[in-house]
């Protein structure tokens, strides 16, 4: 009797002649010497059988070889066999298409000893070999956050956890336990691994887990046929599925575990239901269907606190399955799916001041909770963010000539049926992103939807090279109101068959290349094109270039041809860099003449058409000042002005008007590293008088390095002139800058209306007027605008949401009566309302210039925001809102002693300040208007007409009329 084994591997094989010695030799290397394997074939027909006799016979004493005499139809039977066979005081299981880890039994063993437990488990990693070795995606660990860290555990409500991982294969099994326990795999259906591994957890004293690869389950996604475990759309294997769940719901039932079972279920709706549901996609309606089914009856049975403690859309999917919304819940499962900025193909309800997923509303309590995606924030994203998803209606060629159509989803209709709506329809080439095509679209408002349509000729509006871009994807980008979205064509519910359409093109290769594209619909549900030739002449042709292009001696000028590809992207790359923009600007664009009459303005780094520049501007537009203005815009040029000429800031075109303008105008500061020229007066107006550290005051520059400091110092040695309200600005705004350049007292030019009102500004006040009525203030109501300043949270990151002072169902109970508020953000931050507060609350972040915002406002909430020196001039009500211990922010100044209204510091109190305005307007009245005295001595209203008598000469009569003529 020999020496027993301390480790049976059982490996399992149907027809898989080819790759099962692959599988055993995996055992057969194992760094631990005690290994037998036993390999149970099924009743293969393929020769299987034969390799494993012929494998136990070159090593015998190793290999045993077991064959069933009728073929199971599954894993349970082999498996059980393979335990019955096995000799070893230990066991594992292997697939013949899979692979142990060389230390898998060592490791493992070692970890089951040594905390005398009855399992261990390891690391599964999941090896897709379709993708390229080193490709992003080619091994995904199996639940990597069980496996972080050794660990043995005892009774399995010590860890519910372990039920993520119910894979028999990447375990260790003490042989007697087995026995003891009369633990053995279900034979009659499929995913017999999670009822086994279940019972096993349930009854084991320990089990062990090693942070350690032990297995590599290899998956060939394109296989012609998938394995069990892969058969996620059929109706039948997920049939399979939910009796085993059923089963295991016994089984912890019976041991009267019940919260063990409630951690079962928030499992299958996290990763059970989640993985079926995500391969639906392409499936057959009424397959589809069936599945769906099968899911709805089972998820009544689930305890409904599942629901709540599931992953929020996870939760969601299965809710909706449950309640009948089939098509929700398959949209919650893929926009889970794909992760990083995922495409949005559901609809969205607002209901009360929240949103949910779905389009009906939520039944009772737990749908309520469950369905409410408010905090995910769509309300809030930009439309380039939001990602919706785009329906295909129509794809068609006829006489040459492409037809296309369909519709763009318009979430919590954020779209208007005013907004101004254009689209450009887009054919890049997958490789190198490139657009290579531009198609014009027709888009119109439909309610719920965006519809587009559009027609042309693909020979004419698409030209791929030929042989080196075989896919290409296509997009839809629309304007709306200036901002742009960008979506994916797909297939949905009302897509006909949009695979296999023709699309003839003309690559520049010739036709030797191809001569058309041909649709296809990807994975993801998307709508591609492959690029390929419709002769067999020309297939051949194109066959025998990609052959020679492969060959000795077509190898070098593919290398050439690579290169020189390599090179011209370097070299766009380089051309439209910052770096490269600034050497040109200092070396060469400012060689150029100066355009005396040009000035350049901007605003907020150019976000805005806003603050001081916009008042100059205005200024010298009244007066009739011979100039020529250029603004910059960041991202849209929507409400800057169109009697000026418009660059995008970073772009030539902005540079090139910067080198030849005679004058800068700005409030923040223009580029670092551009060398303004002597010719160059850079009028600097800055943005708010300071209550926060600047400059060199501030600890972090303090702390920086000499570089740092040198670079702040040659942003300020620009500046020329630099406008200041008060004694104050000089002592901390232009001393903490180091600012050396003139000083003007003129105040802000902003600030002017603040003083002088509207009566005798037309365009302003129609401002005010149109903001007035698209706000809906005409109500009666008392307006409040709150606006406080750009902050940092605990670990010092920017907090890019603001969110109201006052929860909107309290403000509306306490106060909407009398007031309404406006939530201004600061321009780098959004706010974060809910859509139904608007009866109460207006989020007016899009609003680009404040000063009708302060005009329209009665009074004022803010924290140390310099927004309080502007506002003070209203001689209105300001309340200063410091929860957080804002308060106690390093300024120049005592906030709470010098406030010129009254501090609140929590929800209630400003609740309270609010209620009584006018009792705090009384009170701080004095206070309020020492306060503007002081901060704003030099603001009179007249400081844009100062700045422009300063800098820019008044034109002649004859002047003005030779201007007027051209202008007519």
């Amino acid at each position: 009797m020999g020496v027993r084994p301390d480790v049976s591997v059982v490996v399992i094989a149907y027809n898989d002649a080819r790759r099962l010695p692959r599988a055993v030799a995996s055992s057969l290397a194992q760094s631990l010497g005690g290994v037998e394997t036993v390999i149970v074939d099924d009743a293969s027909t393929d020769g299987t059988a034969e390799v494993a006799d012929r494998l136990a016979a070159a090593h015998p004493g190793r290999v045993r070889a077991v064959h069933l005499p009728e073929n199971s139809g599954g894993c349970g039977r082999p498996r059980n066999a393979g335990i019955d066979a096995s000799t070893g005081r230990y066991v594992m299981f292997l697939d013949s298409d899979d692979l142990l880890d060389r230390h898998a039994c060592l490791n493992l063993l070692a970890a089951v000893e040594d905390a005398g437990a009855d399992l261990a488990s390891g690391l599964c990693e999941r090896i897709f070999l379709d993708v390229p070795e080193g490709g992003r995606g080619r091994v995904r660990p199996w639940f990597p956050w069980l496996y972080r860290r050794r660990a043995v555990y005892g009774p399995l409500d010590q860890n519910p956890n372990l039920l993520y991982d119910t894979l028999s294969t990447n375990k260790l099994y003490r042989r007697d336990f087995l026995d003891e326990h009369a633990l053995r795999f279900v034979e009659d259906l499929h995913y017999e691994d999670l009822l086994f591994t279940a019972e096993a957890y349930l009854v084991a004293r320990r089990t062990a887990l090693i942070p350690h690869r032990v297995y590599h389950w290899l998956v060939r996604e394109r296989a012609p046929a998938p394995s069990i475990s892969d058969r996620r759309a059929d109706p039948a294997s997920f049939a399979d599925r939910l009796e085993i769940h059923r089963r295991i719901d016994m089984l912890f039932a019976l041991d009267g575990a019940h919260e063990l079972g409630r951690a079962k279920d928030v499992k299958f709706v996290n990763h059970d239901l989640a993985i079926h549901l995500r391969e639906l996609r392409g499936v057959a309606a009424g397959q589809r269907e069936r599945l769906l089914d099968l899911a709805t009856g089972y998820l009544a049975e689930l305890d409904p606190e599942a629901f709540e403690q599931a992953n929020p859309l996870a939760a969601i999917a299965a809710y909706l399955l449950r309640e009948g919304d089939h098509a929700g819940a398959v949209a919650a499962a893929e926009y889970e799916r794909q992760g990083v900025s995922p495409e949005l193909r559901a609809r969205l309800v607002e209901r009360n001041g929240r949103v949910f997923w779905g389009t009906g509303r939520p039944r009772g309590a737990l749908g309520r909770r469950v369905l409410d995606v408010t905090g995910f924030g769509f309300h809030l994203r930009s439309l380039r963010e939001l990602r919706p998803v785009n329906t295909v209606t129509r794809l068609e060629t006829r006489g040459g000539r492409v037809r296309m159509a369909g519709h763009v989803l318009n979430p919590l209709g954020r779209i208007g049926p005013d907004a101004d709506l254009t689209g450009t329809l887009e054919f890049r080439d997958r490789r190198r992103r490139v657009p290579a095509g531009r198609v014009r679209v027709k888009v119109r408002h439909e309610g719920d939807r965006l519809g587009w349509h559009t027609e042309f000729d693909p020979r004419r509006r698409i030209r791929p090279v030929g042989l080196i871009d075989p896919i290409w994807d296509v997009r839809l980008r629309v304007r709306v109101n200036g901002e742009e979205m960008v979506t994916r064509l797909g297939a949905g519910d009302g897509s006909p068959p949009l695979g296999g359409v023709a699309l003839p093109v003309r690559p520049r290769l010739t036709r030797l290349a191809a001569d058309r594209l041909r649709s296809y619909v990807t994975s993801g549900g998307h709508l591609a094109f492959a690029l390929e030739t419709s002769t067999p002449w020309a297939r051949l042709a194109g066959a025998a270039a990609r052959r020679a292009a492969r060959s000795p001696a077509g190898r070098p000028v593919l290398r050439w041809a690579r290169r020189v590809w390599r090179t011209e992207t370097a070299v766009r790359r380089a051309m439209t860099s910052r770096q490269t923009k600034t050497a040109v600007f200092n070396h060469v664009l400012t060689r150029l003449p100066v355009r005396p009459e040009q000035v350049v303005f901007e605003s907020h780094l150019g976000e805005r058409y806003s603050g001081n520049p916009k008042y100059v501007y205005r200024e010298l537009r009244r007066s009739g000042r011979a100039v020529r203005a250029v603004w910059a815009y960041t991202s849209s040029s929507k409400g800057f002005p169109r009697d000026a000429k418009l660059v995008r800031r970073g772009s030539w075109p902005y540079y090139l008007a910067l080198a030849r303008a005679r004058f800068w105008v700005d409030d923040q500061g223009f580029p670092e590293g551009l060398r303004k020229r002597s010719e160059t007066i850079y009028v600097q107006t800055w943005h708010g008088s300071a209550f926060k550290l600047m400059g060199h005051d501030q600890p972090r520059i303090k702390r920086a390095s000499v570089a740092e400091r040198a670079r702040l110092r040659r942003k300020v040695e620009r500046f020329d002139c630099f406008l200041v309200r008060s004694a104050h600005d000089v002592e901390t705004l232009c001393d903490g800058l180091g600012v050396r350049a003139e000083l003007l007292p003129a105040g802000y030019p902003r600030n002017d209306p603040l003083i002088n009102g509207v009566d005798g500004d037309p365009e302003l006040a129609a401002e005010i007027d149109g903001l007035r009525r698209t706000l809906g203030l005409d109500d009666g109501r008392r307006v409040v605008l709150y606006a406080p300043t750009f902050t940092t949270g605990p670990k010092g990151r920017p907090v890019r949401t603001l969110a109201p002072p006052i929860d909107p169902g309290v403000f509306a109970r306490e106060l909407g009566e009398e007031l309404v508020l406006l939530v201004r953000p600061h321009y780098l931050c959004r706010a974060d309302l809910p859509p139904g507060a608007r009866a109460v609350m207006r989020d007016v972040g899009d609003v680009p210039d404040v000063t009708p915002l302060l005009l329209l406002a009665d009074a004022l909430i803010t924290d140390h925001s310099s927004i309080m020196f502007d506002f003070a001039l209203l001689d209105r009500p300001i309340i200063l809102h410091l929860p957080d211990g804002r308060d106690r922010t390093t300024g120049y100044f005592d906030l709470e002693r010098h406030a010129p209204g009254p501090v609140t510091r929590t929800e209630d109190e400003l609740v309270a300040a609010l209620a009584a305005l006018d009792d705090a307007d009384a009170a701080h009245a004095a206070r309020r208007r020492a306060f503007a005295a002081r901060f704003g001595e030099h603001d009179r209203g007249a400081a844009a007409r100062t700045v422009v008598d300063r800098f820019f000469p008044a034109a002649s009569p004859s002047h003005r009329e030779e201007r007027d003529g051209r202008a007519a």
